[in-house]
């Protein structure tokens, strides 16, 4: 009777040894990480060329004391007839600036040109305020004979040839929205025969 408990002792220590000795799956050792380059992601091209018409610093005084801001007046334009103005306000200049233009892109409008958008197609006049504008189409190679504000305006908007006269208070706001106002009433002849019921070669 001993003997055969010695012998279940000596072969339950058997498998106990075995399990012991059991070796663990080897895990498959992971490859290294493939490199991978960078992509060089190119900024996006803007669709509308920006100007800055005025910036300035304004100052409000109220009993606790005067709180400064910016006011930014911004144009836009794709060089091909379209422009935006958009004026906004914000504790720093480039907040403002980007309000304005948010403003400006909500803002745009076609203007009618001639010639491959070379120029207008007849005087027009503009005003807005006590500022006053005043556009006439030029022969090829004049080039843009104005100043100030409503150069800007004439340059995004995409004209190659004009003449213009600003009339009047030099406000650099109301100066770019009179030639706005200008351009906006500047008609091609195939508009006018459209408006009237005629073909052009009756007008």
């Amino acid at each position: 009777m001993a003997e055969e408990v010695k012998e279940v002792v000596e072969t339950t220590e058997e498998v106990v040894v075995e399990e012991k000795t059991e070796k663990k799956p080897e895990r498959k050792s992971e490859g290294k990480r493939e490199f991978r380059p960078k992509r060089n992601f190119e900024p996006k091209k803007k669709l509308l060329d920006e100007r800055v018409i005025d910036l300035k610093r304004v100052t409000k005084v109220t009993k606790g004391g005067r709180h400064m801001r910016f006011s930014a007046t911004m144009a836009v334009g794709d060089g091909k007839g379209l422009v935006g103005i958009g004026s906004g306000k914000a504790n720093e200049a480039p907040e403002a600036i980007k309000k304005a233009l948010q403003a400006a892109n909500k803002n745009l409008v076609k203007i009618s040109l001639v010639d491959n958008n070379r120029t207008i197609p007849h005087d027009a006049h503009g005003t807005c305020g006590k500022s006053s504008v005043m556009i006439k189409p030029a022969p090829k190679g004049t080039g843009i004979i104005a100043g100030g504000a409503a150069r800007a305006i004439l340059e995004i908007v995409g004209i190659k040839d004009v003449v213009a006269k600003s009339l009047g208070s030099n406000t650099k706001v109301n100066v770019a929205k009179a030639t706005l106002e200008a351009l906006q009433s500047e008609r091609t002849p195939e508009r006018i025969a459209e408006l009237r019921g005629k073909k052009v070669e009756e007008l």
